[in-house]
């Protein structure tokens, strides 16, 4: 496994992300699937943010990524957000007749972490921190 540093820290930090279209509505297909991953990967190097994996369905996309442990996700998500949406109504007009008002993606979004171990191999580890030294000083 590689890990990722910078000047301090050593760090290995995947994110995954799913935003949904306002009310759900399908309107996302391949060509604009593709637009909205164009713009992901312009917005990214703001923020240190890696795309790994991209796909999505009628009403929602799913991005995996790599950040950093400085990154600000709620900023990118917002910054990538905004900027999608005016770009995608402005590049695909025919959307707008299927959405109500100004709104493209849904005000929530689905943000989790995810890692090459899983929690409980974590956990495990964490609880026999220490047992090592208690039997050596028995």
């Amino acid at each position: 496994m590689k890990l990722d540093t910078n000047k301090h820290s050593v760090f290995l930090l995947y994110y995954h992300l799913i935003l949904v279209v306002k009310y759900r509505k399908k309107v996302i297909d391949k060509h604009i699937s593709q637009r909205l991953k164009e713009i992901f990967e312009y917005i990214q190097p703001n923020y240190n943010i890696t795309l790994i994996e991209w796909n999505h369905d009628k009403d929602h996309i799913h991005a995996l990524f790599k950040a950093t442990p400085t990154t600000q996700l709620s900023k990118f998500i917002n910054a990538y957000k905004s900027a999608s949406s005016r770009l995608i109504k402005k590049e695909f007009p025919e959307i707008r007749q299927k959405l109500w008002k100004e709104y493209f993606w849904s005000r929530s979004y689905c943000l989790l972490t995810s890692g090459g171990v899983p929690i409980e191999i974590i956990k495990r580890y964490i609880e026999s921190q220490g047992e090592k030294e208690d039997a050596q000083s028995i």
